[in-house]
């Protein structure tokens, strides 16, 4: 089971507390001007599926109900950092090193 933690709650909490909201910092595009539809297809569909670190948004569903981010490891399923939403999106570089 996946521990993931809240940084609203500030608790570390079983995986079964929260829902997957998809892919974290996703920009919709400008719909001040016209839209192509090639623009509108990449963002609502088009997603970047990686190998390792993977930038992640959460929502704790039965909890505070708040949305919040995620770095999470793609190959080993484990979280390096969450964060609050509106945060800054932090560099791979400064993450905690990856568990073997």
């Amino acid at each position: 089971m996946l521990l993931i933690h809240c940084p609203y709650c500030e608790q570390t909490l079983p995986e079964l507390e929260f829902t997957y909201a998809g892919e974290a910092h996703i920009a919709r595009p400008d719909v001040s001007g016209p839209v192509s539809d090639e623009e509108w297809r990449n963002f609502l569909f088009i997603r970047t599926n990686v190998k390792g670190p993977h930038y992640e948004r959460w929502r704790h569903s039965h909890g505070c109900g708040r949305f919040f981010n995620a770095v999470r490891d793609t190959v080993s399923d484990r979280f390096l950092i969450t964060y609050k939403a509106g945060e800054k999106r932090p560099e791979l570089s400064d993450l905690p090193e990856k568990s073997t």
